[in-house]
């Protein structure tokens, strides 16, 4: 056998071997990731910071297998992670936003400005967390759409959390006629709000005349719901009210307007004969 059939050979068998040590270290590198993933929700660690560490560890494992598969060619890894390192250096330079997106989702775990489940209103969108990488955070719209989100743009400005608390406050405008008698409009509105058992005793509704309008004299209606409730209680108080109206005799109006005529090159009419007209 010649030096090169030797040579030949013995590539070949740490060639396989190195596609073996990958593919067993990469099936070792999920198993790993999964029992450490399940330790951490024994532990009843954060589901954020459970999946967002999980994806780092899975990542390092796989590039201690990768080194470990390379190394087995016969490849001088010593070299190649100098060679790596410095174009990492220069790939680092070209994707600052990338590095920027990995930063703030060191930060979403270290402050917690949301967590799996939550919704929340960040970076120009809105939804559900339903998941949270190492880059990106992924949102569920009400509809069943899926947003992946930088987790830089997420980070970069104002978050509304809707779901950090339990309860949540309702406001509901509730506009009637000047003509309204305002010991019953108030009396309505109480008895809506009673007869609904969702909205919490404490703190007390707040029921109040906020505006005379142009049209229109102003309610503000408040009840406090827990948060889960919220979207129901509001549409639910909306018809409930529109239909306590209907049944009392209070008008909804719409915006008016007084119109007075005149006669160009003419003296004005005289004050009775204008004529009123309501404009929608």
């Amino acid at each position: 056998m010649t030096y090169l059939q030797t040579s030949g050979a013995s590539f070949g068998m740490n060639l396989v071997a190195a596609i073996a040590i990958f593919l067993i270290g990469r099936w070792a590198a999920k198993l790993f990731h999964k029992l450490a993933t399940k330790a951490m929700e024994r532990a009843k660690v954060e589901p954020l910071l459970v999946k967002f560490l999980g994806n780092i560890l899975y990542t390092l494992l796989l590039i201690f297998v990768v080194l470990a598969a390379i190394s087995r060619v016969g490849i001088q890894t010593a070299s190649l992670i100098a060679v790596v390192g410095a174009a990492g250096l220069a790939v680092g330079l070209a994707l600052q936003g990338s590095l920027a997106n990995f930063a703030a989702g060191v930060m979403v775990i270290i402050f917690r400005p949301y967590k799996i489940g939550d919704y929340v209103e960040a970076g120009g969108v809105a939804g559900v967390v339903d998941d949270v990488q190492i880059f990106t955070t992924e949102l569920k719209t009400a509809d069943n759409r899926r947003i992946i989100v930088p987790n830089g743009q997420m980070m970069n400005g104002a978050i509304t959390n809707y779901s950090s608390h339990d309860t949540r406050r309702v406001d509901l405008v509730a506009s009637v006629g000047y003509e309204a008698d305002t010991d019953t409009v108030r009396r309505v509105l109480e008895e809506v709000l009673a007869a609904d058992a969702r909205i919490l005793p404490t703190p007390a509704p707040n029921i109040r005349m906020s505006a005379m309008g142009e049209s229109s004299i102003d309610w503000i209606v408040r009840p406090w719901v827990k948060a889960a409730d919220y979207w129901d209680v509001y549409w639910d108080l909306t018809e409930q009210i529109k239909r306590r109206f209907d049944a009392e005799g209070i008008s909804i109006p719409f915006p008016q307007r007084d119109v007075h005529l005149y006669h160009h090159g003419a003296e004005a009419l005289p004050a009775e004969a204008s004529i009123p007209a309501k404009v929608d």
